[in-house]
């Protein structure tokens, strides 16, 4: 899969709601971990990360919006129940991205909504808890950009294989010489 991206909570409260969001950012492949304005009591993986992410991908945590410090060209995707927000169904993810959850019993603050270049929702009745909505959104993610073959029109699984990856060529710089090559 190509690009990165990370998984972030403002302001989340509950260590075993944090363990398994991080759990789960762990087995989808982010590149990275952060809160923002997190309770002080959090301040390291709690026990339900039973995949020990932290000895896997680096954990941020930012006491405030303006202390962010996201990678050059990283869209923030804030995840929220709005009436503006796109359905997730209906999203194309950025290839680097960071996504950010709200926290329990609460929304994304509006200076973190404002700080966002994308709202995504999913379409469901009420707010789902933090790790179940953040697994649903990741799952999309690698859906997405995973490369599978496509879903038949009817149920079952796919009559073709999975295309294979089609590798391209080198991409030259006008006179640039390649180490091991004449001419």
């Amino acid at each position: 899969m190509r690009g990165y991206f990370a998984v972030g909570a403002e302001g989340i409260s509950k260590q075993m709601n944090l363990g398994n969001l991080m759990r789960s950012a762990h087995a989808f492949g982010a590149s990275f971990f952060f809160t923002v304005d997190a309770d002080k009591r959090i301040r390291k993986a709690p026990a339900s990360d039973t995949s020990k992410s932290t000895g896997h991908l680096p954990l941020f945590h930012w006491p405030s919006i303006a202390e962010m410090d996201l990678p050059q060209g990283c869209q923030l995707v804030g995840v929220e129940l709005t009436e503006e927000a796109v359905d997730l169904p209906s999203f194309m993810h950025p290839l680097q991205a960071a996504y950010i959850l709200g926290p329990e019993r609460g929304s994304l603050s509006p200076e973190l909504q404002a700080a966002c270049q994308h709202i995504i929702k999913i379409p469901t009745k009420f707010c789902l808890n933090i790790a179940i909505a953040g697994a649903i959104v990741l799952y999309d993610r690698h859906r997405v950009h995973g490369q599978y073959a496509e879903r038949p029109l009817t149920a079952g699984g796919p009559k073709a294989p999975r295309p294979a990856h089609k590798h391209g060529g080198p991409i030259m710089r006008t006179g640039r010489k390649i180490p091991g090559q004449t001419g």
